[in-house]
């Protein structure tokens, strides 16, 4: 359909000619949502999706109701992969209106970039368009420099260049500072470090057909720790932030990395491979440790690092690993207050124990029967974070991107966790 339909919201139930309990009638004024009063923006986004599915892409929201969550809660189910949704909302108060699209622009930015092939983001395109975008929101305050190939072991990156070695495109660490004090000296408030895997095959250890057909989303993490910078920035952060990308393709070759083969690190652990499958924790180790070297009061890690996180909670949160609880609980409640996803695993010292090695200090798996994958993800990471007990914690991001559409999301990116992020990067600011 090609004209505007106006959506109305009302909170009396459906006419039964529409079906028992029906979200959504039609009108001579346009469709109606009969939002749930126990559950009022979860009802909302289903309409919005319900909406889309049958073919209602351009829409005017209309009426009394319409406030800043509503219009996201809608927003968020009527968007598709695909161009040419269209939604138009009544006025807001300016500052309401300055959220609602900061909003849109960085999870824009989030969902496209994800969702776009390998072939078009390649490892030094997302380092390039995740620097250049948060440029563009605030030119003064940001510099940045992009490390790439063998410049990468010039510098001692050797698990992204590890990784990365295997494919044509070459490897690339984004570091990006954003800095609005003034002060070339001020301390280093959060470092963001991300997982930016612009294609897993699995290399040696290779994954099956049906486990690649999503993973050019396997970059999710930066693009997660990119949009949740992006939002704070329009938020107003007065806070010094680094964003560090470790970007690379998995990808087999005669240089390919292989299982046996012993990667030393900037640090000096060094670490077996036992599962080239398992390569994002390798890449992330070395934006560890330059953001551990920062010096910073936080580093948060974003990462769609295990299928393990993803079993225990489907899609609809990003799990949650932290030694740092007073930090863990202020991320569950930023979560809360933004209507996000996010759940705590477990993470304890006997998990830094799981992961065994007879040539180097670790390996990059943990092996043997019922082992708690995502745990041991987290615990291996904690090896390259200086003081992993304070101030560290590591998303995994198992909400980023969903493979089918369900009742609220389309299939693909879903941008969840920008709102949260930018929460915590914004905490205690006037």
């Amino acid at each position: 359909m090609s004209a505007k339909m106006n959506v109305l919201l009302s909170t009396e139930t459906a006419d039964e000619k529409w079906g028992k309990n029906a979200l959504i009638t039609f009108e001579t004024d346009g469709a109606v949502i009969h939002v749930n009063a126990d559950d009022v923006l979860a009802s909302i986004q289903r309409a919005g999706r319900k909406l889309d599915n049958q073919g209602i892409k351009q829409v005017e929201l209309a009426g009394d109701g319409w406030e800043l969550e509503t219009i996201w809660a809608f927003v968020q189910g009527h968007r598709n992969s695909k161009p040419g949704n269209e939604v138009i909302w009544q006025a807001l108060a300016d500052a309401e209106q300055a959220e609602l699209q900061a909003r849109i622009t960085a999870t824009n930015w989030v969902r496209e970039i994800i969702n776009q092939s390998a072939e078009v983001v390649r490892p030094s395109q997302l380092a390039t368009r995740a620097a250049e975008f948060i440029k563009s929101l605030a030119p003064e305050h940001v510099t940045y420099k992009i490390i790439k190939g063998n410049d990468l072991l010039d510098e001692g990156w050797n698990g992204i260049h590890t990784v990365g070695r295997g494919s044509e495109r070459s490897p690339a660490m984004l570091r990006l500072d954003y800095n609005p004090t003034g002060d070339a000296n001020a301390p280093v408030h959060t470092c963001l470090v991300g997982k930016g895997i612009t294609f897993d095959s699995g290399g040696y250890s290779m994954k099956s057909s049906a486990g690649m057909t999503a993973m050019k989303a396997d970059m999710g993490g930066s693009a997660l720790a990119t949009g949740g910078l992006a939002l704070a920035i329009a938020r107003g952060t007065n806070k010094r932030i680094k964003l560090i990308l470790c970007c690379a393709e998995n990808m087999i070759s005669g240089r390919a990395f292989k299982l046996g083969d012993v990667i030393t690190y900037k640090n000096g652990k060094t670490v077996e491979i036992l599962n080239t499958d398992a390569e994002g924790r390798l890449v992330l180790a070395d934006g560890l440790i330059y953001a551990s070297a920062q010096n910073p009061e936080i580093i948060i890690d974003c990462a769609t690092l295990t299928g393990a996180a993803k079993n225990a909670l489907g899609n609809d949160y990003h799990a949650l690993f932290s030694f740092d609880h007073e930090l863990a609980q202020q991320a569950l409640m930023a979560a809360s207050e933004e209507f996000e996803g996010l759940w705590p695993l477990p993470l304890a010292e006997h998990h830094r124990a799981m992961m065994p090695s007879n040539y180097a200090d670790l390996s990059n798996v943990s092996m043997g029967d019922f082992l708690p994958g995502a745990s041991t993800a987290a615990a291996f990471l904690s090896y390259f974070v200086d003081d992993y007990h304070s101030g560290w914690m590591h998303i995994d991001a198992s909400g980023t991107f969903r493979k089918s559409a369900n009742d609220k999301w389309s299939a693909g990116a879903t941008g969840m966790g920008v709102r949260t992020l930018a929460n915590i990067l914004c905490d205690d600011e006037e």
